[in-house]
Order: structure tokens, then C-alpha cells, then sequence
């Protein structure tokens, strides 16, 4: 499906959007649920990746395809080298069999794992063997994907010796980490995280607490938060807008445990400010974006080019960049590194479609450099790559400019009522 969306213009505009819960948040506890049965969740992701991962958890099926889920991929790995007697073929998409999985089939080798390669060496599909794992300690480089630190986290109180985990050097995407330990801790699993070292404690009952009390405060449940991944295009589409529009988004916590949270800090530069306020946070275009030559190296100083280190939060930075873009404004965005083996090289693709509008950008292994432009093509098609964040980053866009988006359904990976919601507050989209 390809899509056209008019030029919009958009004024004073007033609207509540209701996001479903964190894709991060929510497979991480579809995994703890299949280990420990008695969880309850609430307000899960209505995301492919969610719908992959559950479908996956419940089938007796010896053949799983997680499609182009990645998260899937890497916490079923550890999932089922853990379900002693299982043996199950992991597989997914072409592009899936060309995306990484080597550095934690080694971590899980190194615990007892059996798992085997059936194509191509480091790579899917995998055939694993699950068995109980006795060795508790594994080493890994801490700028790897967080997706395997946490893969292996989250199996650990299943682990018949628990499980310390060394990470060497300096620690990308600490905040999905912490998130991973927060949940742990709140199922009543014990976690000490200092120094490099992650220790997670064995759990031998069927479940560390009573069924049901998973996510309650005062006997009343909470839900998963909502994406904050998904929010980060309405503050694009904020950012982009005439002073004066705002947009509310539930359900968001200000404590939030979403490295993509930092989005209330970083989207400041472009004028937008969030308020918290029961459950919901309101996003109001305050300021016009001063567009003076200048240059920054930290958010909030106000110059026209934005500096920021995004190794806590890569996926951000399509949006990021797109925003930039839309506002004439220049960036430099590092700590990308991992955005090569995504759905797609993000980088390449980033570079290749801002460059179609008529913008200017270089890109590195780990860094993405956009020079400052106030021209922008108009009804240019934009290739997504089987990609859902270049669909939903670009679509923004059209506040700015007539576009195109190819193969528009790839947003049901993180976002599926996307296009109905970009409609509900006035976006004109029309179906190829």
C-alpha cells in the first residue's frame, strides 16, 4: 500500500491521541510471563512485533518465524535455549537472516546453551536445543545491542545459578538495561547492576509473588506505559506546526523507564514543551525556532545546529533528523552504530531519502551529519525499506511539503492505527 498525503496546514490545533503500551516494556513481560504464568498484563502493545512475540510464546509448533521482528529474535533465542527438551527452528524475513545474532548465541553457548547455525554462520535461522543451563557467568562488549544484554536478563531468575554478566567498556543504551532490571525487580526478582557487572538472582518458585499483583498500586493495576518511541512523531508533527498547536498523548509517567523519554528534554530545542498531567502528557509549540547560524553542543543552548549523542536512545533519530530537516535547522547525531543492522541500514536510508527532498547529509559508521536547508521537493516518494521507522519519521513531513510513502502498511510493526490517527487531526491521506 502507498500513500499520498497533501501539504497540511495545520493551526491552533487541539487533540488527544490514546498510544498503546511500550513495545519494549511489553515483550520484555511476554517473555516473564511465559516464565512466570501468573503475571498479568495490561495495556500491551498492539504492535506486530507483540502480536510475533505472543503467538511465538504459545505455539507448539517446532518451526517459529518472527518475520522482521527483531526483539523477537533475540529474546526467543534465549527463551528456548532455556525450555529444557524443546528444540525449535528460530527463523524470520531475508532481511532477518542478514541481521546479527552471533554475539548472543556465543553469550548463551558459554552458559551450557545447544544452539546451531542451519544457513549462514552468526546468522539465522537457528536450530536450538533448550536444556537447563547451569553456568552463571558470561562476558560480553558493552556497546553491543542492548536487545542481547537484556535477552539474557530477562532468562536469568530461570537459570539454575542465576546469572553475573561482565560488560566490557562503556555501556550504550543503559536505559533499556535499567528497564529490563526495573522489571525484574517488580515481579520481586533481586538485581544489583554496579561497576559493569549485572547480577540477577535465581528464582526457583513458579512465580517470586501472588497472582495478580504485578503492576498494582494501592490494589490498583497500572497499565504498561505507553511507546514513547510512537509519541516522538507527534512532537515531530508539534515541532513542525504554527505556535500555539497542542497535542495530548496517554498514558506517560515522567518517571518514565523509556530511554526514548529524553524526547521532553531534546524536542525543547524545537520549540515544543511537554506537561505532565494525570497519566497524559500535552505537547504545546511555544516558541518559533531560531534559525540564526550558531552551534550547539548540548540541547537547550538554542543555536541552529543541534549536536546530540543518541547511544541511549537510536531509535529516536530517524525523527530526530526528519525534524531537523523539516525546520531548516542543521544536526549532527552520533552513538548510531547500531542503526546498520536494524530493519534496515538507518543511516544509508536516512541519507538516501533526505537527499531525494533535497537536503545534504553524511553519514559514518556511528553518526549522521545534516546541513541546513529551507528547500524541500514536493511529492517525493519516500522508500521505506521494510522499515516502520521511516515511514512513521517522514510522515511528518507533510505539514511542509506534499510526499509519498511507499509500502505505507510497514507501520503495523510498532504502530498500526498510525495513518487513522494522523487523519484524526487533519492530515489528508489518500490511498494509491
Amino acid at each position: 500500500m502507498n500513500i499520498q498525503i497533501q501539504k497540511s496546514e495545520i493551526h491552533d490545533l487541539q487533540s488527544s491521541i490514546s498510544i498503546t503500551g511500550s513495545k519494549s516494556e511489553s515483550n520484555r513481560l511476554l517473555l516473564l510471563q511465559a516464565l512466570f504464568p501468573n503475571i498479568e498484563i495490561d495495556n500491551l502493545s498492539n504492535s506486530d512485533d507483540s502480536k510475533v512475540m505472543t503467538e511465538a510464546l504459545l505455539t507448539s509448533s517446532n518451526v517459529i518465524d518472527v518475520h522482521h521482528a527483531g526483539t523477537a529474535m533475540r529474546f526467543l533465542t534465549a527463551y528456548f535455549a532455556t525450555q529444557d527438551g524443546r528444540e525449535v527452528v528460530l527463523t524470520g524475513s531475508d532481511r532477518m537472516k542478514q541481521r546479527p545474532i552471533k554475539i548472543l548465541v556465543d553469550a548463551l553457548k558459554s552458559l551450557g546453551a545447544e544452539i546451531s547455525y542451519l544457513e549462514s554462520d552468526g546468522l539465522p535461522p537457528l536450530k536450538i536445543t533448550g536444556k537447563k543451563l547451569t553456568k552463571n557467568k558470561v562476558t560480553l562488549q558493552a556497546n553491543v545491542s542492548s536487545q542481547y544484554i537484556s535477552a539474557l536478563l530477562l532468562i536469568a531468575p530461570k537459570l539454575e545459578n542465576g546469572l553475573e554478566l561482565t560488560l566490557e567498556g562503556k555501556i550504550t543504551s543503559v536505559p533499556y538495561i535499567n528497564m529490563t532490571l526495573n522489571l525484574l525487580n517488580q515481579i520481586g526478582v533481586k538485581t544489583d547492576f554496579q561497576n559493569n557487572v549485572v547480577e540477577v538472582n535465581q528464582q526457583s518458585t513458579t512465580s517470586p509473588y501472588r497472582k495478580g499483583t504485578f503492576g498494582r498500586v494501592n490494589n490498583q493495576k497500572s497499565l504498561i506505559e505507553s511507546d514513547w518511541s510512537s509519541a516522538s512523531y507527534f512532537y515531530s508533527i508539534v515541532a513542525l506546526s504554527a505556535v500555539g498547536t497542542e497535542i495530548s498523548l496517554s498514558s506517560y509517567k515522567q518517571n518514565s523507564l523509556q530511554g526514548d523519554s529524553v524526547l521532553s528534554e531534546i524536542y525543547k530545542d524545537f520549540g515544543v514543551e511537554t506537561t505532565f498531567e494525570n497519566n497524559s502528557i500535552l505537547l504545546q509549540k511555544s516558541t518559533i525556532v531560531n534559525q540564526k547560524p550558531a552551534r550547539t553542543e548540548k540541547v537547550g543552548s538554542g543555536g541552529s545546529l543541534i549536536s546530540l549523542d543518541l547511544s541511549n536512545a537510536p531509535d529516536i533519530a530517524q525523527t530526530i533528523a526528519v525534524t531537523c530537516f523539516g525546520l531548516g535547522i542543521s544536526c549532527v547525531l552520533t552513538g548510531l552504530h547500531t542503526l546498520k543492522i536494524k530493519e534496515t541500514d538507518r543511516l544509508f536510508a536516512l541519507k538516501t531519502e533526505i537527499e531525494k527532498l533535497g537536503g545534504q547529509v553524511a553519514i559514518t559508521e556511528d553518526s549522521l551529519t545534516l546541513d541546513s536547508s529551507n528547500n524541500i521537493k514536493s511529492n517525493i516518494a519516500i522508500d521505506t525499506y521494510n522499515d516502520h521507522r521511516m515511514a512513521l519519521a517522514f510522515a511528518p513531513l507533510a505539514l511542509k511539503t506534499s510526499i509519498k510513502i511507499n509500502n505505507a502498511e510497514v507501520v503495523s510493526k510498532s504502530y498500526p492505527s498510525f495513518w487513522e490517527d494522523l487523519k484524526s487531526i487533519g492530515f489528508q491521506i489518500k490511498t494509491d
